[in-house]
């Protein structure tokens, strides 16, 4: 329902037709459940791969709500990545288990007007106080610049934020995300892989120079991600670089 126009998960369904933001289809409990009885044991699952778990429907259908409800059963850990401030509502502050909880929500920009030109989550105001309420809390908590648009990121606010680790993830481009997004200059856009542009490393590393806090990058670049892992990020096994 979010039906980003970056997004490179809608440029990989919607063609199948299997995107459909007017009418999502709901996932089924019951089938969550049979496969998380197969779990092992010490897995971190995602929430939150190709499509969002805190979509507006959540409200209603509170399929996240149950699936987080058996994990904590199992004692299955979870990484939650959503752009929704659900996630930060008081009754799933409640449910989150500190010991198996990892939420990283997603800014693309801090300017509310300017983001539902290309999105239709939450605001990036509302996402930003849910994600301070939960680190005030105390859970493993991350800003997720996904995907990272220099020509959309105040870096001065990001620098003034009071968080406490940030996951950058680069913006990967095919012909569907040109359509949609158009007004981005594509020029400086020029290495491809696995069927995306991606913009050079040396380009990279000048836009992370911006950032001055704690931070991990997320990368789909086989050699980019060789150097993050041995110059960036903290945890060299782990770029969500989550807390043990």
């Amino acid at each position: 329902m979010h039906n980003c126009s970056y997004c490179y998960a809608r440029s990989l369904l919607d063609f199948r037709g299997l995107w459909n933001a007017e009418n999502p289809r709901v996932a089924d409990i019951q089938k969550i459940r049979r496969k998380l009885e197969k779990v092992p044991p010490g897995t971190i699952l995602r929430l939150g791969g190709m499509t969002d778990c805190f979509q507006p429907m959540e409200s209603q259908e509170q399929i996240t709500y149950q699936t987080i409800e058996q994990l904590n059963e199992y004692g299955i850990g979870y990484l939650i990545v959503t752009k929704s401030h659900l996630a930060g509502e008081e009754r799933y502050r409640k449910l989150y288990d500190p010991k198996l909880a990892h939420i990283q929500i997603t800014i693309t920009c801090f300017d509310d007007k300017k983001a539902l030109a290309y999105e239709k989550a939450s605001s990036p105001s509302k996402r930003l106080r849910a994600l301070l309420k939960l680190q005030e809390e105390g859970f493993d908590v991350t800003l997720r610049l996904s995907p990272l648009i220099e020509e959309y990121l105040d870096f001065d606010h990001l620098n003034r934020l009071p968080v406490d680790k940030v996951l950058v993830e680069f913006l990967r481009v095919n012909g569907w995300i040109k359509k949609w997004f158009p007004d981005l200059d594509y020029q400086k856009y020029v290495l491809r892989q696995s069927g995306y542009w991606h913009l050079p490393l040396e380009e990279k590393i000048r836009i992370l120079k911006k950032i001055h806090l704690p931070l991990t990058v997320c990368e789909d670049v086989t050699e980019h991600y060789e150097y993050w892992k041995q110059h960036i990020n903290p945890n060299p096994l782990d770029c969500c670089n989550l807390r043990k």
